[in-house]
């Protein structure tokens, strides 16, 4: 068949009117996929606009009605980037981070797709607070998890079952995602414009981050390069200190007065309890919950991504001297700042 031709493959990506989703989208249009967006009926398509899009809806929740929704469909590739960071009730994490996940493998699984691979994104948050005495050393995927959040906790049982089944899976693990788009950072950005910064405990914090479309790079290269059962980290490469990202916020804003509050630990404890009882009273998650405490107390963020390096050709690109420029031009572009 004459090259110009060829059926191009197609891809499924779930999570797809998310954050990481989205531009994962942009990516595979780019790229020449036949690019399927799984939502839900609920989900906003702001940032899904592109008419080469086809949209299709799945209920992650049914394994029955997943393999209805999907049996007139063949996919080369499946991105799984559906998921929740945050929830009023701690069932949900595992309902939707676990759960959903298992519901989509074994429907996939009892349709026979003939997949190529099978991308996960799970996250460094499974691993937990390790390694917590100075001087840090990199998290290493041969170290044992021990996750603090209910958030890590759901995305290790997700990663564990998917071990037990014979399915050409990829993980990756990305540490703090940032980028156009992002809401929990994009907090911090608004509140420096608003003249504050709070900084969490006095032992000194290594951070690592990673800039979305480095993330993206990372899912295409599994998808073409990945080892089935293989786990990556990703980040910039960078350790940074828990001011610098502020700092960088501050500067593209240009430099707004502003108030630094450095609290002890124990305060954030208070503050996060609150906040966990304020959003069950209101129905309304709080951005400092019970699992942001542990985040926020977290002191070694450092991973290793040399696996991703030397296995897929994974190379950052983004830095945060050049990421957090991008991040809040577009903010400010899309009146957000």
């Amino acid at each position: 068949m004459h090259p110009d031709f060829e059926i191009p493959m197609k891809i499924l990506i779930t999570g797809a009117s998310g954050f990481i989703g989205s531009f994962i989208v942009e990516e595979a249009l780019k790229r020449g996929f036949e690019t399927w967006a799984a939502v839900r009926g609920s989900s906003k398509r702001d940032f899904l606009q592109d008419e080469r899009i086809h949209f299709i809806e799945l209920n992650l929740s049914n394994q029955t009605q997943l393999e209805e929704q999907l049996k007139e469909h063949s996919f080369d590739y499946v991105v799984h980037a559906a998921g929740v960071t945050k929830c009023l009730n701690t069932s949900d994490f595992y309902r939707i981070n676990t759960e959903g996940t298992k519901n989509l493998v074994r429907a996939l699984i009892n349709l026979k797709m003939p997949l190529k691979r099978f991308v996960y994104l799970s996250s460094l948050s499974v691993y937990g607070a390790i390694h917590e005495q100075q001087p840090y050393v990199e998290i290493k995927e041969t170290d044992t998890p021990q996750p603090n959040t209910e958030y890590g906790k759901s995305k290790l049982e997700a990663e564990q079952w998917l071990e037990s089944v014979d399915f050409p899976y990829v993980i990756l693990r990305p540490t703090g995602v940032y980028g156009p788009r992002e809401r929990d950072y994009f907090l911090m950005a608004k509140s420096i414009k608003q003249h504050s910064d709070f900084a969490v405990g006095y032992q000194q914090q290594d951070i690592t981050f990673v800039y979305v479309l480095d993330v993206v790079q990372a899912v295409f290269l599994a998808c073409e390069k990945g080892q089935t059962g293989r786990k990556y980290f990703l980040s910039d490469g960078e350790v940074y200190q828990s001011t610098t990202f502020s700092d960088l916020i501050r500067k593209e804003l240009g430099n707004p007065w502003w108030i630094r509050i450095t609290a002890p630990i124990w305060v954030l404890r208070v503050i996060t309890f609150f906040g966990d009882k304020w959003g069950h009273i209101t129905g309304k998650i709080s951005a400092l919950n019970n699992d942001k405490y542990h985040i926020l107390k977290q002191r070694n963020w450092r991973c290793d991504i040399e696996p991703a390096r030397r296995e897929l050709g994974y190379e950052p690109e983004y830095t945060l001297e050049k990421g957090v420029p991008l991040t809040i031009k577009w903010y400010k572009e899309n009146g957000w700042l």
